[in-house]
């Protein structure tokens, strides 16, 4: 299978909750992330095309950032093996300057 993507994903050492921005519904665990996307482990299932705006939030700060706000792009929806969770993978679409900024300081802790 070809790899189309632009930047290299890693898997984060820090924990990374995922939040609805508008719910505070917690929609998952980030299992790796890059500048362009990120794939999600998740108790519910995601829909396939959805929007989402979300709030990754790290356990513990780093170098002051500890949550970076974002939209995003589902653009696959898979379930787990076990039939109860689901695995899902997330296209950033919209950042602030100031939010890349934050990403860029937890991607070069991961």
């Amino acid at each position: 299978m070809e790899d189309r993507r632009q930047h290299s994903r890693h898997t984060p050492e820090l924990q990374l909750e995922v939040f609805d921005l508008h719910t505070e519904k917690r929609l998952g665990r980030v299992v790796d992330l890059s500048t362009d996307g990120f794939m999600l482990f998740s108790n519910c299932p995601q829909v396939a095309d959805a929007l989402l705006e979300c709030r990754l939030v790290a356990a513990q700060a780093v170098e002051g950032v500890s949550e970076v706000k974002l939209g995003a792009d589902c653009l696959w929806s898979r379930p787990g093996a076990d039939g109860q969770h689901c695995w899902a993978g997330f296209h950033i679409i919209d950042l602030a300057e100031d939010q890349a900024a934050a990403l860029e300081v937890l991607l070069r802790h991961l």
